[in-house]
């Protein structure tokens, strides 16, 4: 039997593979496109189970509310309980819940499947949590890059794949599949995570959830770089969240098909931003961070011509998804080291930053396109990164990294 510390710091002397990375990168985009499958598909929905389309949206709030609720109930447990089988477990509980989803003949028993969804989608940062666990100290942050690309990638392409099976196949099409492909990861997952025990630690649940908010009083790191993880990403759904409605309207008028491959356009910053969990690893962090976050400013000043140019708006859109990545990317590898014992709920707590600015986000963005157009849209989006720019310059002086 391993011992404590072997048990704590799994393979500290060699890192993962690029091939178990990789399968970690895939299963996270696979798991986290779950929650955001519904958007393209609210009409379908509204038809299907003859909701109103005022209360449609809905859907979108309570897997946006149970994904919060999961952060902060669910993800500490990595710190807790054996992490192989957590995210096992967690990954064949989210089958359940797709397949409610797709099965699903009346309103209540989508609305509870939508629920389940969400609140399990956070299988996702238990995955970050082990993969930097499995990881060694010096490749720690390009790993982290790597994995968290997947779950980026995977938002920005959860529209197209669903905006293309439901024209196959119809909307329950969507869900069905991603199970299928889910139980296909746990098949995978069950051969190559580790199978040595883990020491289960004494603190009660309660305790656990307790100290994850005692770790923002311990940890200013942690405190600083959450709040960047909240401007970041409320400027990230500041571009996505209303995009759909200036690019279907007169003149553009573009067809969904066309406005989904914009989330391809996104994968490109993604993939380029994977990089910067090397620069981490190498103690440029600050460097790439303030560099990053200018990139984000100078992207409002394209994203703003998309009336004019959709060329400006490809071109604002990779500098934006380049930009929050990148800063996303750094953000964990300067957390994570923090405490070796408490990854997971350090993710757990940056985490929750990141849902409140995304919630945010996009609540203030919509209202913003209603009153003042895209223009308003963009100057708000620049308004966050300037704000975000300032605060990091202010805070760098106090992290050494």
């Amino acid at each position: 039997m391993a011992n404590a510390n072997d048990a704590i710091h799994i393979n500290q002397s060699s890192s993962i593979s690029r091939t178990v990375t990789i399968l970690f990168a895939t299963a996270c985009g696979m798991s986290v496109a779950n929650i955001y499958f519904a958007q393209p598909l609210l009409d379908e929905l509204s038809n299907d189970f003859a909701i109103d389309q005022s209360i449609i949206g809905l859907i979108i709030t309570i897997t946006q509310i149970f994904y919060g609720l999961g952060l902060l109930l669910l993800v500490p447990l990595g710190d807790l309980l054996n992490q192989g089988r957590l995210i096992i477990g967690q990954m064949l509980l989210s089958i359940v819940a797709l397949l409610i989803v797709g099965t699903a003949t009346y309103v209540a028993v989508l609305f509870a499947g939508i629920a389940l969804v969400g609140l399990l989608a956070v299988v996702t940062q238990s995955m970050v949590a082990f993969a930097a666990t499995m990881a060694s100290s010096t490749e720690r942050g390009r790993v982290v890059g790597i994995v968290t690309s997947g779950i980026v990638i995977g938002i920005l392409l959860a529209r197209t794949f669903a905006g293309l099976l439901t024209d196959l196949a119809g909307w329950r099409s969507v869900y069905l599949v991603s199970a299928a492909l889910l139980l296909l990861m746990v098949g995978l997952f069950l051969k190559v995570l580790p199978k040595g025990e883990r020491e289960v630690k004494s603190l009660s649940y309660w305790q656990l959830i307790q100290s994850v908010f005692t770790l923002f009083i311990q940890e200013r790191t942690l405190r600083i770089r959450s709040v960047i993880a909240m401007l970041i990403f409320a400027d990230f759904s500041i571009l996505w969240t209303p995009l759909v409605l200036p690019l279907s309207a007169t003149p553009l008028s573009l067809s969904h098909s066309v406005i989904g491959a914009f989330g391809l356009v996104g994968v490109a910053g993604a993939l380029a931003a994977a990089h910067a969990g090397k620069l981490a690893d190498r103690g440029y962090g600050q460097k790439t961070t303030g560099i990053a976050l200018m990139l984000l400013l100078l992207s409002w000043l394209f994203i703003n011509y998309l009336e004019q140019s959709l060329w400006a708006l490809v071109v604002g859109i990779v500098l934006l998804d380049l930009a929050v990545q990148a800063v996303h990317v750094t953000n964990q590898a300067m957390i994570l080291p923090l405490r070796t014992e408490a990854r997971s709920r350090l993710t757990a707590g940056y985490m929750v930053f990141y849902s409140i600015g995304s919630a945010g986000g996009s609540i203030a963005s919509t209202q913003t396109y209603a009153l003042f157009g895209w223009e308003g849209v963009s100057f708000l989006g620049a308004s966050i990164s300037t704000i975000a720019l300032l605060f990091w310059a202010m805070t760098k002086r106090f992290t050494n990294y």
